[in-house]
């Protein structure tokens, strides 16, 4: 099982595919398209059965549905996912593994595929793809053992519609792999002269494998001189992993500027990228945003007992110091893990998902 290689797609694999949406909601053979009830069934009434009945659900205020519900082994391969963007943030997208209770992945919906300030911006990377105007993709392996499912959280009090699909396969899955995990949290405003934290707590064997940062700017001039920091293992008060600055994490370069290109340039690769620059309107849109993302796929950062991931935040000041800032940070920090679940005890609460 290996992500972004096409060398060895030809071979026969041993497995059945399957996929879940609102019109086969149990992935079941022969079971899509067969709904006689649905968001569709006005649409459809003149065709009937068959004709694009169920094409998406409903969530009320304060639901929870769940999205996929998948008994035996396998592994999850695609999951496209659309919804309005006034609820990038207000759905928590979950996911179990192998009947765990604790979620090993809990996120706002649009942080997981790297859109966490509510406004469309393209993402081309090889795990996560974000396509006009709103279309949600992401190829992360997600194996399982025994069970998986997949919950979604409507934390707003209006009725919210959802469309989705949930690609997988049934089969064996070979005995060392991993779970993934994603955790989100959020710095806002970060307090002076401390770090924001990506992750903490997480015990291994596991492997890193990405961030996504939402970074709303409090202050003027520049923000990123901060380092990202892996402390590993046995590391303390200093990290065996310790970046130059923000920019350089994800792979850019003296402030993001090009000045012939207007200053901020957006950019999004394979691996990293910068997709999403948001410029003060000069009325109610007051502070620049950014959405960067960094994915460890060719080099995964590793770990054999523990890992703690955090960044700092640092502008500059008169006489070329540095000048700790107290921005508005969010992250989604993206790992995989012998282990179903990892224990949170600063899990994510509803108050600090909105966007504002």
């Amino acid at each position: 099982m290996t992500l972004g290689n096409l060398t060895g797609i030809s071979a026969l694999a041993d497995v059945e595919s399957r996929s879940i949406s609102a019109e086969n909601p149990t992935g079941e053979p022969g079971q899509g398209g067969r709904r006689t009830e649905g968001t569709g069934a006005n649409a459809a009434r003149d065709l009937g059965q068959g004709w694009k009945v169920s094409p998406s659900i409903e969530l009320g205020p304060g639901e929870t549905a769940t999205l996929a519900d998948i008994a035996g082994s396998g592994c999850v391969t695609h999951i496209w996912l659309t919804t309005h963007v006034d609820h990038w943030r207000r759905l928590v997208l979950r996911a179990h593994w192998d009947g765990d209770e604790a979620p090993a992945i809990e996120t706002p919906v649009g942080d997981f595929f790297c859109s966490g300030w509510g406004k469309f911006a393209q993402v081309n990377s090889l795990p996560v793809a974000v396509n006009p105007n709103g279309g949600f993709n992401c190829y992360w392996e997600m194996p399982f053992k025994e069970h998986a499912t997949f919950t979604l959280e409507n934390t707003h009090d209006e009725k919210v519609v959802v469309y989705f699909q949930v690609d997988y396969w049934l089969g064996a899955v070979p005995d060392k792999s991993a779970y993934l995990h994603a955790q989100w949290r959020r710095s806002n405003p970060l307090l002076s002269r401390t770090v924001h934290t990506l992750l903490d707590g997480v015990e291994g064997p596991g492997h890193y494998v990405g961030t996504y940062l939402a970074w709303g700017v409090n202050s003027t001039g520049w923000w990123g001189e901060g380092e990202v920091k892996f402390y590993l293992d046995g590391d303390d008060e200093f990290p065996t992993i310790c970046g130059t600055g923000t920019e350089d994490y994800f792979g850019g370069a003296w402030n993001f500027d090009v000045p012939h290109l207007g200053g901020y340039t957006e950019f999004s690769t394979p691996y990293l990228g910068m997709p999403q620059v948001i410029r003060p309107d000069g009325q109610y849109q007051s502070q620049q945003r950014f959405g960067m993302y960094r994915f460890h796929l060719p080099d995964p950062v590793r770990f054999k007992e523990k890992l703690r991931v955090d960044v700092q935040a640092l502008g500059w000041r008169s006489g070329g110091r540095y000048l700790p800032l107290q921005d508005d940070i969010s992250s989604t920090a993206f790992f995989y893990s012998g282990k179903t679940s990892t224990a949170r005890p600063d899990a994510p609460t509803h108050d600090v998902m909105e966007i504002c």
